[in-house]
């Protein structure tokens, strides 16, 4: 469906000197890195509050273009009026707006919650699926989304979730210098041990938050700093 909102990942180059060489990583650099990263984060884990499968499909859902922090104060006035996954799937679209509106885009957010329950209910049985060919099939999820269910509900670590946080360090780190989220993780995977793939994501999003913030990062205080290639 159109209304369906996908997992969107924007690059923005503008800031970049498409003249400058992009300087990469060594593998072994890059396991240093993540190590240092690891340990800084030692409680890294995922931002948004779940208590079932289909619980965090929806706050990844809401989660697209809003604060885990908003997110997480609306799912579980959600979830009051929606107690169930029936009801989801039976909810009007304006009773779901007049809910999530808070996190924006309500209009598609609210038709993907739906549909998503829809299809759970329909075509899975009422459960959340556990595949990653299964899950993307659902409204407003997409391959990363998927990792994290895959991920947190399932204990299934088939890949790394690419978002925005990821995107961006990544890159000015030396990981990787792909242009979309695919080729991204598909670098992430190359480059790093299986063992580290759970932990990739969790900890460069809280590196992005706390020190590599953009347009000011605090690289006096940063634990990689020697390390980092600095791709600005």
């Amino acid at each position: 469906s159109e209304m369906c909102i996908r997992d969107s990942y924007i690059l923005c180059f503008r800031r970049i000197n498409v003249s400058k060489k992009y300087i990469s990583q060594t593998k072994k650099q890059s396991e240093e890195t993540i190590k240092i990263l690891i340990d800084t984060y030692k409680d890294a884990k995922c931002g948004l509050d779940y208590t079932s499968p289909f619980y965090l499909v929806v706050a990844l859902i809401l989660a697209a273009q809003c604060t885990d922090k908003r997110v997480n104060e609306i799912t579980p006035l959600f979830f009051k009026r929606f107690p169930t996954i029936e009801d989801v799937k039976n909810a009007s679209i304006e009773d779901v707006i007049n809910i999530i509106r808070p996190c924006g885009f309500y209009k598609n957010k609210a038709h993907s919650i739906i549909e998503s329950a829809r299809i759970v209910c329909d075509e899975f049985n009422g459960k959340v699926p556990n595949t990653m060919e299964d899950l993307t099939k659902l409204c407003g999820i997409g391959r990363k989304s998927a990792n994290i269910i895959l991920q947190e509900c399932f204990g299934k670590i088939e890949g790394i979730a690419v978002d925005t946080h990821v995107t961006r360090i990544s890159r000015k780190i030396g990981f990787s210098n792909g242009k979309t989220q695919i080729q991204i993780e598909n670098e992430l995977l190359k480059r790093f041990d299986k063992k580290y793939w759970g932990k990739i994501n969790h900890v460069l999003v809280l590196h992005g938050r706390a020190i590599c913030i953009a347009n000011r990062p605090k690289c006096d205080e940063c634990p990689i700093s020697n390390l980092c290639k600095k791709n600005d």
